[in-house]
């Protein structure tokens, strides 16, 4: 087979899949390489939230109509997201309160079903919670998560449908350039030719870049969690809960829960580093932390825990857009919390691609160049969550 593409993706999580299939839905065959499998990286790793609360616009733009997508599934994409709706639950300090009234009038204004409501209210929803903390919380009724390995998936496998061309086991070695563009790609599998090439690597997206002679700021994020089986006095099910009062997050998933914490995640590491479990201290303060807010936990047992890591930038937004080179894009650093997005980026990134702008949804904010002219993206009223 012909190893000449129209488009390369390297990286095959849940960003290089959605824009294959989004590129193929426009007629576009892209080649995709991936340095192990499917979903290997940050989407396999990743808890899964479906949400829209933010505290910028474009972040709950591209999280709404990724939503759409969540919804719709079967007739959109095809397969199985596992999108469950669970409702989600924004916590945050009485002295944040404010912030999180205008960030979701914001939501409200994007057409979000996103609401204030009381820590009353919060009890009856989840009568095992802990609510004398705070006094107002956001509310997204239809939110929840999703399978994101299910979900990359399932968006390869439609990519595939159309044309698309997976190459696994296929670590890209080198950047092809001539007179300041993209030629093509070196990989343990030999060499791949396009004029375009798209970087989508998450956590080594970094050190493409530096093979593609890019100073741009990008790190590695480590993130753990944990399931813990849930006993019988909470119910079936729970609310999906990021509560920064505790610093951490959690959802349901069967009779389990699964929980993260905000806080000790550790940048600059390798991401070849050990993922199959958690660091040592970890889940003893995750069991503290989930059980400050849910004491019956205290009855659960652990069920297992991992690692993960994902690449990440100073102001904690993807980079989305050219780079450097002509032909040479960026779909990387979303600092772990790019799964919700990732219908919404691969339906921009292909129409910057393809017509020069992204329509759906303006992500001209999120350009690689925005460091160097000193435009980081900060939140519209206070960034008090990641």
């Amino acid at each position: 087979m012909s190893n000449t593409a129209d488009i390369i993706i390297i990286g095959a999580g849940v960003h290089g899949a959605s824009l294959a299939f989004h590129l193929a839905q426009r007629g576009v065959k892209a080649t995709i390489l991936e340095k192990t499998f499917v979903a290997a990286g940050a989407t396999g790793r990743s808890s899964g939230l479906v949400r829209m609360h933010y505290d910028t616009q474009v972040d709950s733009q591209l999280a709404w109509e990724s939503f759409r997508y969540f919804r719709n599934w079967k007739e959109l994409v095809g397969g199985d997201s596992g999108f469950t709706r669970t409702g989600f639950i924004q916590i945050v300090a009485r002295e944040h309160q404010d912030a999180l009234r205008k960030n979701t009038e914001m939501q409200q204004r994007v057409g979000i079903p996103s609401f204030i409501i009381s820590a009353d209210d919060v009890k009856r929803l989840a009568p095992a919670f802990v609510t004398d903390d705070f006094d107002i919380a956001a509310y997204e009724p239809e939110s929840g998560y999703a399978m994101p390995s299910d979900t990359a998936n399932a968006l390869m496998n439609a990519a595939r449908e159309r044309g698309a061309r997976l190459v696994q086991n296929c670590a890209v070695t080198g950047i092809q350039t001539s007179g300041g563009r993209v030629t093509g790609v070196e990989t343990a599998q030999g060499l791949f030719s396009a004029p375009v090439v798209v970087n989508a690597a998450g956590a080594w997206a970094g050190k493409l870049n530096q093979l593609a002679g890019l100073e741009l700021p990008y790190d590695t994020w480590r993130h753990d969690t944990m399931f813990v089986v849930r006993p019988p006095e909470i119910g079936p099910s729970h609310p999906t809960v990021i509560d920064f009062p505790k610093e951490i997050y959690f959802r349901p998933e069967g009779g389990l829960t699964l929980v993260g914490l905000e806080d000790g995640n550790p940048l600059g590491e390798s991401p070849d580093g050990d993922a199959d479990h958690a660091k040592a201290g970890f889940v003893e303060r995750a069991i503290d932390r989930i059980c400050e807010r849910v004491p019956v936990m205290e009855k659960g047992g652990l069920h297992s825990a991992h690692g993960g890591y994902d690449g990440i930038t100073p102001d904690q937004h993807p980079l989305l857009g050219l780079a450097g080179l002509d032909g040479f894009y960026l779909d990387c650093g979303f600092s772990g919390t790019g799964f919700k997005i990732g219908p919404a980026v691969g339906l921009c990134m292909s129409e910057l691609i393809l017509d020069g702008a992204a329509k759906t949804v303006d992500i001209s904010s999120l350009a690689p160049g925005r460091f160097a002219a000193g435009k980081i993206v900060q939140g519209n009223y206070q960034n008090i969550w990641h």
